[in-house]
């Protein structure tokens, strides 16, 4: 097992633009993160196995739960599988979560790595995403956390309606102006039954521009690799050395366990999700059943899979590796559906690894799409 990831369903606020799974009442935080636990002794009884390489705490805001909390998540993995001695541990955190005391306590816990969810530094687009913390709290969390983590994450949202590339701008020269090892960058997508959606919907909000939000996703590349940092996944820059470890295994096909609700595991071959709602999730734990469905992928669906993931990454798609893990039929027709796009210089070739050029990088899911086996079993 590469890793695991724990979804903390828990949040002070909803974000407008947000659709992850959470609650803002706490009300049943301590049978969650019970059955969180019996979840774990579940999967250690079926005969899952470590070293444990990654430990991901996400969410929700899991900056919401105290360090012994945390702690005691980072034990019971140790205790039932094992955990490598140079495993990567991350925490997802909220700037107004984060006090001096906090970083520091967390800085002497088993978590050597932050995920802060900055998200702008201007204060009308925090205002706009109704974020809970202010530009002050951002600032200051990022100078404390760069005296006492050497590797953490900051993250920042583009394509934000009406806003003008001048912020974008400020945005990404007040980020860099802490050198963080790590940045990741997305795109505002107007997702389904959230805030964003209905606002949009009602004319309270202008909709996405994605001509303007291309040209701030160029800008961001252009500024980052200037600046250094390797650009390894569509929406990940960092310094050498400090890859996500979490998301890399993802994208490489890795197995991992997802524990909480709404948390997704794959083995390789199956995928299974627990269901996105508390009550239903605790219940099931205390019957000792572990809940959820389950899916087993095709060959098809594994080779979009790994078509989709390599055009994201740095690492790209290897046509022996789609020649042997499918068969030949799969690699033909990978060639010659990226042939367009090869010619158009989208996508490039080099020793039968297929890559997205920086000009195909905005499109790269698109792309991907048209790639996908749509008839072969």
């Amino acid at each position: 097992m590469s890793g695991i990831y724990f979804h903390i369903p828990f949040c002070k606020q909803a974000c407008h633009y947000c659709n992850f799974h959470f609650s803002t009442s706490l009300k049943h935080r301590d049978a969650v993160l019970t059955a969180m636990e019996k979840e774990l002794l579940l999967y250690r009884d079926q005969g899952w196995e470590g070293p444990v390489e990654t430990i991901y705490f996400g969410g929700g805001t899991p900056s919401l739960l105290s360090v012994s909390q945390i702690e005691g998540f980072v034990e019971k993995v140790r205790a039932f599988f094992g955990i490598a001695e140079s495993a990567e541990v991350t925490l997802e955190a909220n700037p107004d979560d984060l006090s001096s005391d906090a970083i520091k306590a967390f800085s002497e816990s088993p978590v050597n790595r932050l995920s802060v969810g900055i998200q702008s530094f201007d204060e009308g687009e925090l205002k706009w995403m109704n974020r809970a913390h202010n530009r002050s709290e951002a600032l200051k969390s990022l100078e404390e956390i760069s005296r006492h983590f050497k590797n953490y994450s900051l993250d920042l949202i583009y394509g934000i309606p009406g806003s003008p590339m001048s912020t974008w701008k400020s945005n990404l020269k007040e980020a860099l102006r802490f050198n963080p090892p790590h940045i990741s960058s997305y795109a505002l997508t107007v997702e389904p039954r959230t805030a964003l959606q209905s606002h949009i919907s009602r004319g309270l909000s202008a909709d996405v521009d994605e001509e303007a939000t291309q040209q701030q996703f160029d800008h961001l590349v252009r500024v980052l690799d200037e600046a250094g940092y390797d650009h390894y996944e569509i929406s990940n820059f960092a310094r050498s050395g400090f890859y996500s470890r979490n998301n890399s295994a993802y994208w490489q096909g890795k197995s991992y366990l997802g524990i909480g609700p709404s948390a997704h595991s794959f083995d390789g071959r199956k995928r299974w999700w627990n269901p996105a709602n508390n009550l239903k999730y605790v219940r099931a734990l205390k019957e000792g059943v572990l809940p959820g469905e389950s899916e087993v992928l095709s060959p098809r669906d594994r080779y979009n899979e790994a078509v989709m993931t390599g055009l994201r990454t740095r690492w790209g798609v290897s046509l022996q590796y789609i020649r042997e893990a499918f068969g030949k039929e799969y690699e033909d027709y990978l060639r010659m559906q990226a042939g367009p796009y090869l010619r158009d210089q989208f996508l490039f070739m080099e020793e039968d690894v297929l890559y997205t050029s920086r000009k195909g990088k905005f499109l790269a899911d698109g792309i991907a799409s048209d790639l996908f086996m749509i008839n072969l079993k």
